[in-house]
C-alpha cells in the first residue's frame, strides 16, 4: 500500500477564494479566521482569569472530604511521617492500589505549606496540584488548538475546558485522572510534533513523549500505555504513516521511559511481599488492579459498572454546557471534510479528482496537515477511551481523559464557523444549542426560584446534613450522590449559591442567544462561558455548605479541643465504625492512626493481610466487650452505621458531638476540665 504526502495548500487557497475556509500558511490547513496574531495577551488573561475564579478561588474550603479525597491525602501524609516514598500507606496499612506520582506531588505540597499533620492549609496543599493540573490542561488545549486550528480555536478550547461541568466536579476530590489526562495529552501532542518535524530533527519531542508516558504510568498505571499506543497505532495506520513508527519507538526514548517508570515498580515489588495467598505487590498491582479490574473480578469486588445508556448519556452532563453545540460541530466537521475531499490532489501527476474518484483510490493513503492529523488522533484517542471503559468496570470520572480531546474538536469546528452570517442547517443547529440552553436555563432558574420561595420561612441552617431526609445515603455509589437528598427546608442553607445560579441561568443564556442572533458567535460563546463560570462558583459555595456532611474534619477538631482542655487524654483510643472511607478525614486531621471496627474491607483488605500490618481492626463483638474497659474510647459513627451502633451499645454511649447525622460517642462521662 503506497503512501503519498501531498501539499494541500492549493486546495485550501481555492477554498479560501470561494469563502469556504481561511488559510493557515504555517500549518497548511484550514483555520477559523484569517487573522492570526494580536490576540494572545487577552486570550491568556481570559484563561488565567477563569482559572483563578473557578479553581484557585476554591482551594481553601471546604476541608478535605471523606472517602477518596482524605484517603489519598493520608497516603501523601504518611510519606512525610514515615519517610517511605515507595509504599503508600493509609492509616498504617499498605495501600498498593495506586502509583505514587500524585501522592509525591501532594506530599511535597503538604511540606511546603507546613500541613503535614493537617491544619488550616491542608485542603489548599492537597488540592493545589490538582488546580495547577487543570491550568496545564487549559494551556495545552490553547497551545495545541491554536497551532492546529488557529487563534480563536485555542481560546475556545481552553475556555470550554475551564467551564465544563465534569472538569469542575471531578477536581473537587483528590483523584489522579486530571493529571493522567494532562500527561497523555502532552504525549499525543509530542507525537504529532515529532512526526511534523520529520526524520533527523525534533528528537526533543520524542524524549518529551516518552517522559510524559513514563509519568502517566506513575500516575495511573499501565492503562496509560493502552490508551496511548492503541490510539497511536490506529492513527499511524489511518493516516498512512505506519512506516514511520521507528521515529516514535526509538531505543533512547524507551530507555528514558524505563529509567523513569521502572525503579518505583521494582522497589515496590521487592518491599511488599507475603500478602494474602502468598501474593505481593506484583500480583495485586499488575493482575488484580489492571487485568481483574477490567474484567470486573477485582478483589474486593467493590466497583460498579454504569448501565450503558447512563454511561454514554452522562457525557452530555460532564461536557455541559458545550455538549449542546455538538450537533453543530459535527455538521461543520462534515462540511470541512467534504470540502477537503472535493479539492484533494493525489499523486505525483497533480490530477484533481472528485470525492468519488478519491474513494476508489483506497490503496493510496494521504498524510494530511497538522490540523488534519490533530483531528484524527483526537478522535481515535477519545473513541478508544470511551469504548474501553464501556467494557470495563467504571466510575463516572474514569473517562476524564476524553474531555480535552472532545472539547478541542468542538472548539476547532466552532472556530471554523467564524462570526458573521450563519444560515441554513448550520444556523439551525447553532440556534438549537443557544435556544436549548436558554430553555434549560429558564427551567433551572424556575426550579431554583421555587426552592428559594419554599425556604423563605426557614432560618439559615449551616449544617445542611441535619436537614436531609434519611440515613440511607450509604447505599449510593455515584459521585456526589448526597445532593439527591435535598428537601425544601435544606434550601435555607443554599440561599446564596441558589440565587447566584438563578441569576446566571436566567440572564446568561438569553443574552448569549441575542448575541448569536446579532451574528456575534464568539461573543455569544463567551457569554455562555461566563454563565457557566458563575454557576460553577455557586456550585462551589454549595459544596462548602455541604462540607459538614461530606467531611468529618469537625470531629477531629472536637477531639483535639477535648485533649487541649484536659477533658480526655492524648492517649485515649480513637475508633471509626465501618470502612475507613466513612471518616477518612479524621485520621488525616488528627495526624495519627485510628482503630477500625468492622473496617477490614475495600482498600484496607489486602494491605491488612501482611504480617507486619498494625493491629488496628476490631470486630463488633470485641467493641462491645471492651467498651468501658481500659483506656477511654472515642468512637466515630457515620450516618450509615448509626442504627447498627445504637443496637450494639444502646445507652452505654455518651454523645460528644452530632453533625449531619454523624456522631462522636465515648464510653464514659468526660473528666472535669482542669
Amino acid at each position: 500500500m503506497g503512501t503519498v504526502t501531498h501539499d494541500i495548500s492549493s486546495d485550501i487557497s481555492a477554498a479560501a477564494k470561494d469563502g469556504a475556509l481561511p488559510v493557515d500558511a504555517r500549518a497548511g490547513g484550514p483555520v477559523p479566521q484569517a487573522r492570526i496574531g494580536g490576540w494572545r495577551a487577552w486570550h491568556l488573561a481570559t484563561i488565567f482569569g477563569l482559572w483563578a475564579v473557578i479553581f484557585a478561588g476554591s482551594l481553601v474550603a471546604p476541608p478535605l472530604l471523606d472517602d477518596a479525597d482524605a484517603t489519598h491525602a493520608q497516603a501523601a501524609q504518611a510519606m512525610l511521617r514515615t519517610g517511605d516514598w515507595v509504599t503508600l500507606h493509609v492509616d498504617g496499612i499498605r495501600y498498593l492500589e495506586k502509583p505514587p506520582l500524585p501522592y509525591w506531588m501532594a506530599a511535597v505540597s503538604l511540606k511546603v505549606f507546613g500541613a503535614e499533620d493537617g491544619g488550616r492549609f491542608a485542603a489548599l496543599a492537597i488540592h493545589l496540584p490538582l488546580a495547577l493540573t487543570v491550568l496545564g490542561l487549559a494551556l495545552l488545549g490553547y497551545g495545541w488548538s491554536r497551532r492546529a486550528f488557529g487563534e480563536r480555536a485555542g481560546l475556545y478550547a481552553s475556555v470550554f475546558l475551564l467551564t465544563s461541568a465534569g472538569v469542575f466536579l471531578f477536581t473537587r476530590v483528590f483523584i489522579p485522572d486530571a493529571l493522567l489526562s494532562l500527561l497523555l495529552g502532552l504525549a499525543l501532542y509530542a507525537m504529532l510534533r515529532r512526526l511534523e518535524a520529520g526524520r533527523g530533527v525534533g528528537r526533543r519531542w520524542t524524549y518529551g513523549l516518552w517522559l510524559a508516558l513514563a509519568l502517566a504510568v506513575l500516575t495511573k498505571g499501565f492503562v496509560a500505555l493502552v490508551f496511548f499506543f492503541g490510539a497511536a497505532i490506529v492513527f499511524l495506520v489511518w493516516s498512512g504513516q505506519g512506516r514511520r513508527w521507528r521515529e516514535i519507538f526509538t531505543f533512547r526514548g524507551m530507555v528514558l521511559f524505563l529509567a523513569v517508570a521502572a525503579p518505583w515498580h521494582i522497589l515496590a515489588g521487592l518491599k511488599n511481599t507475603g500478602g494474602a495467598g502468598g501474593h505481593g505487590f506484583f500480583w495485586f498491582y499488575f493482575i488484580n488492579e489492571h487485568v481483574l479490574r477490567f474484567l470486573g473480578r477485582r478483589v474486593p469486588r467493590d466497583y460498579n459498572k454504569l448501565p450503558a445508556a447512563l454511561y454514554w448519556s452522562l457525557h452530555l452532563v460532564w461536557l455541559f454546557p458545550w455538549s449542546l453545540f455538538a450537533p453543530a460541530a459535527l455538521l461543520q466537521g462534515w462540511r470541512m471534510r467534504n470540502a477537503k475531499l472535493a479539492r484533494a490532489e493525489v499523486g505525483a501527476d497533480g490530477d484533481r479528482v472528485s470525492r468519488v474518484q478519491l474513494a476508489r483510490r483506497a490503496r493510496v493513503k494521504v498524510a494530511g496537515s497538522f490540523s488534519e492529523q490533530t483531528v484524527q488522533v483526537l478522535a481515535v484517542f477519545a473513541a478508544l477511551v470511551l469504548v474501553f471503559f464501556s467494557l470495563s468496570t467504571n466510575q463516572e470520572y474514569y473517562t476524564f481523559p476524553v474531555y480535552l480531546p472532545l472539547l478541542m474538536l468542538l472548539a476547532g469546528a466552532l472556530a471554523a464557523v467564524g462570526d458573521g452570517p450563519v444560515d441554513g442547517a448550520m444556523g439551525g443547529w447553532l440556534g438549537f444549542g443557544f435556544v436549548g440552553l436558554t430553555v434549560l436555563g429558564l427551567l433551572i432558574a424556575a426550579a431554583l426560584g421555587y426552592g428559594l420561595w419554599s425556604a423563605r420561612g426557614y432560618a439559615f441552617e449551616p449544617d445542611i446534613g441535619a436537614l436531609l431526609a434519611h440515613r440511607g445515603v450509604g447505599d449510593y455509589t455515584l459521585s456526589m450522590s448526597h445532593f439527591f437528598d435535598l428537601t425544601g427546608s435544606s434550601f435555607s442553607a443554599l440561599r446564596l449559591p441558589a440565587t447566584l445560579a438563578l441569576v446566571a441561568f436566567a440572564v446568561g443564556p438569553c443574552a448569549a442567544w441575542l448575541l448569536f442572533r446579532q451574528r456575534r458567535l464568539q461573543a455569544a460563546l463567551m457569554m455562555v462561558a461566563a454563565t457557566s463560570a458563575v454557576f460553577l462558583v455557586a456550585a462551589h459555595i454549595a459544596l462548602v455548605r455541604f462540607g459538614p456532611m461530606l467531611s468529618s474534619e469537625s470531629f477531629a477538631a472536637k477531639i483535639q479541643r477535648l485533649e487541649q482542655s484536659g477533658a480526655i487524654e492524648p492517649g485515649d483510643e480513637v475508633l471509626l465504625y465501618g470502612d475507613q472511607a466513612f471518616g477518612s478525614s479524621i485520621p488525616f486531621y488528627l495526624g495519627r492512626q485510628v482503630m477500625l471496627v468492622d473496617g477490614r474491607s475495600t482498600s484496607m483488605l489486602f494491605g491488612s493481610s501482611f504480617a507486619d500490618a498494625p493491629k488496628i481492626f476490631l470486630t463488633s463483638q470485641q467493641l462491645v466487650a471492651e467498651w468501658g474497659m481500659g483506656p477511654r474510647k472515642l468512637l466515630f459513627v457515620p450516618l450509615e452505621q448509626r442504627d447498627v451502633v445504637d443496637r450494639l451499645l444502646g445507652s452505654r454511649q455518651v454523645v460528644l458531638q452530632e453533625t449531619s447525622g454523624k456522631a462522636l460517642v465515648t464510653d464514659r462521662p468526660l473528666e472535669p476540665v482542669r
